[in-house]
């Protein structure tokens, strides 16, 4: 969370982050080839939209897996469903609007059509 919360800041940074990469009080935070060191504080502050990055990441790994999963549908000898047209749009559609953690969590994924 610590190398990513300052590669949010810097996406250059030459760092690196010694310990759990969670809690900035235990860690060692070494700055290289010049890298402007960023406060602590300054750090702290990219924690929720470091989270929500990751919650993000993975509801589109798990939607990107029902869609796979219904991929041969689009095939063009298979004729696809309206309600298969549908579901897939409603996967696709899943992460829209969402802006934090708790949205992507509360997320209510589509039922797949038989």
């Amino acid at each position: 969370m610590i190398l990513e919360s300052i590669l949010k800041i810097n996406p250059n940074a030459k760092v690196a982050v010694r310990g759990d990469n969670i809690n900035i009080n235990t860690n060692e935070i070494e700055w290289h080839n010049g890298t402007a060191e960023i406060s602590k504080a300054d750090i702290e502050a990219q924690f929720p939209a470091v989270e929500l990055d990751i919650a993000i990441t993975n509801l589109r790994k798990t939607r990107n897996n029902l869609l796979k999963e219904t991929d041969y549908y689009a095939l063009s000898d298979v004729t696809m469903s309206e309600e298969m047209t549908t579901y897939r749009q409603e996967l696709r559609d899943i992460t829209n609007g969402l802006t934090t953690v708790e949205e992507v969590n509360a997320v209510v994924w589509p039922i797949k059509p038989e």
